[in-house]
């Protein structure tokens, strides 16, 4: 220190600031490397606990702008953090704060005289200490400790997920990027399925180059779907459930959940359910329950075939069967359509599993029979069939109830002669004009849907669920209304696929039908069945109300309209 006093000295005897002084402003109070390590955590500490904060209000509908006075606290350790690693990990921008102003150093071009190199203005970028070198010899600077690696930082383009990952995590993601590693063996390799869930959907994202803003990866329970309900899961997605409510069916008051994002739909539907509690409620009736499942087989002659359909058709054949069979030649082929009960279940799988029994039983007695598919669509499953709309599906109910004259002016602004006109040429004969099959009403399949999806029910399935026919009639000399549903085919089921998570659940326990009722086997799912009807019964009364009074397009514009800027979101 001496030798480069002395050498300032020189070069600079205008300065009359010790160096000692000079040094002594200089320095920080703790080693660079601990300096580096507090601001590190204190950066990713505060950015972890400013977006957890933010998902939460985000799910609360809570206004980010209002702030806790923890949360002030953070942003300011955020701003100061940033501050420090963006002087490249605080050294240049710190020090340059705490340097002396630039008059102190300031000093003339001087050349190099006698090997002595003397040092022009701080140039180098450097602290101050180690840039005060006037030492003879030139000598490199000292490096810079360096601050420890920290774990990968994986940040999902989603400010509601932030995830760390390991060394051995990176490796997987490139694994599958390279495709050693299959997309779909990540659960069973990893034995972690959130674990897996990031790893894919990283792993999605650099293959692809698009990004998953938007779609959600915590807060779900991915263990839940594993083998029952999804596979190769990356998030998930979020629909909205609103409750229309109470419907009066049967004596009991249920509120609705109903999973859509058709606005006004829930609005509506509640006005129905209004409606007929106003009028004392609905009634309903459960006519069938049973699933269907209807496998081809295949003979060397139509004889054949014909034989082992008459064999079926026997009653002395009923009792070692136990189910109810409904057969149909095409040519040498032969469509066996059984019926089942399955308790609380939709039973879709569990039918399946009893037919191959008995076909395996059948192929005792006829062995030259060729079984081509355990599904010959004459079940008909997820599409439009005549035999659904005919034989019934599932659950076969109807559903009723009058609705007060007065009740129809005051609740749904219309009168009762418009709803039964309306009715008549719109549902009944618009629909035979359009050649409809199982259509004969306004939108059925809009509450069966929402309804399906807020209560883990197969969403596919309301194609044919949503048979229904709507019949409206003037009773007491015109002064009231009769409404019904008639639905043929509604496929529910309280346990089983997507009934056993968790939100899905809730709803069915709002509905008081959530599991399956030990006292009464298959009591649950029929119950929910009728609430379906009754449901569908409340939405075709408001919708077609709202037709009657023209009010359709003008509720349409108030409730299922944003009043967001459209280029500024899309943006």
């Amino acid at each position: 220190m001496e030798v480069r006093r002395r050498s300032i000295a020189a070069a600079k005897p205008v300065h009359s600031k010790t160096i000692e002084e000079e040094e002594t402003h200089a320095q920080l109070p703790l080693p660079l490397y601990i300096i580096n390590a507090l601001f590190f955590t204190l950066f990713f500490t505060v950015v972890y606990y400013l977006l957890s904060r933010w998902r939460e209000k985000i799910r609360n509908s809570t206004p980010l702008h209002v702030v806790t006075l923890s949360e002030m606290v953070a942003i300011v350790a955020f701003v100061a953090s940033c501050i420090y690693l963006l002087g490249f990990f605080g050294i240049d921008f710190v020090q340059s704060i705490l340097r002396p102003s630039a008059d102190v150093w300031a000093s003339e071009d001087l050349e190099e005289e006698d090997s002595h190199v003397i040092i022009k203005d701080d140039s180098r970028n450097l602290p101050c200490g180690q840039a005060l070198d006037c030492s003879h010899v030139m000598t490199l600077p000292q490096p810079q400790p360096q601050p420890q690696p920290l774990p990968s930082l994986i940040i999902d383009h989603d400010p509601n997920t932030l995830t760390f990952t390991t060394e051995e995590d990176e490796e997987m993601i490139k694994s599958v990027v390279d495709g050693t590693t299959p997309s779909y063996s990540l659960e069973s390799k990893l034995g972690d399925c959130r674990r897996a869930a990031a790893i894919r959907r990283e792993a999605l994202q650099r293959s692809t180059g698009k990004s998953l803003h938007g779609l959600p990866l915590e807060g779900f329970d991915y263990g839940s779907i594993l083998g029952q309900c999804c596979e190769m899961p990356v998030g998930y997605v979020q629909i909205p459930v609103g409750i229309a409510g109470p419907l009066l069916l049967d004596g009991r008051e249920y509120s609705v959940p109903m999973a859509t994002t058709e606005g006004c739909l829930v609005a509506s539907a509640n006005r129905g359910c209004k409606a007929i509690h106003l009028s004392g409620g609905a009634t309903s009736v459960l006519l069938k329950d049973g699933m269907t499942r209807a496998p081809v087989v295949r003979f060397g002659s139509a004889k054949r075939a014909a034989e082992l359909k008459l064999f079926l058709e026997n009653p002395v054949n009923f009792d070692p069967l136990s189910m109810t069979i409904k057969c149909a030649i095409a040519g040498k082929n032969l469509y066996l359509r059984f019926t089942c009960s399955t308790g609380d279940a939709m039973g879709m799988n569990m039918v399946s599993k009893g037919v191959q029994n008995v076909l395996d039983f059948l192929q005792a007695e006829f062995p030259d029979m060729d079984v081509i598919g355990i599904s010959g669509n004459f079940c008909s499953d997820k599409k439009p069939a005549a035999v659904n709309w005919i034989e019934g599906r599932g659950k076969s109910v109807v559903c009723e109830a009058i609705i007060k004259g007065d009740v129809v002016r005051k609740v749904l602004k219309t009168n009762v002669d418009a709803l039964v006109e309306l009715n008549m040429l719109k549902n009944l004969t618009g629909s035979a004009m359009a050649g409809a099959l199982g259509g004969f009403n306004a939108h059925a399949s809009n509450i069966v849907t929402a309804v399906y999806i807020a209560t883990g029910q197969d969403p596919a399935q309301n194609v044919e669920s949503s048979h229904c026919i709507t019949m409206m009639e003037a009773i007491n000399d015109g002064k009231d209304l009769h409404v019904s549903v008639t639905m043929p085919s509604i496929e529910v089921g309280t346990v089983g696929g997507g009934t056993q998570l968790a939100s899905q659940s809730a709803c069915l326990n709002l509905l008081g039908v959530k599991g399956a009722n030990k006292e009464s086997p298959g009591a649950n799912s029929r119950l929910l069945a009728t609430i379906v009807a009754g449901s569908v019964l409340a939405g075709e009364l408001s919708l077609m109300s709202a037709l009657a009074a023209g009010q359709l397009v003008k509720s349409h514009m108030k409730y299922n309209r944003s009043s967001k800027d459209v280029t500024k979101a899309s943006s």
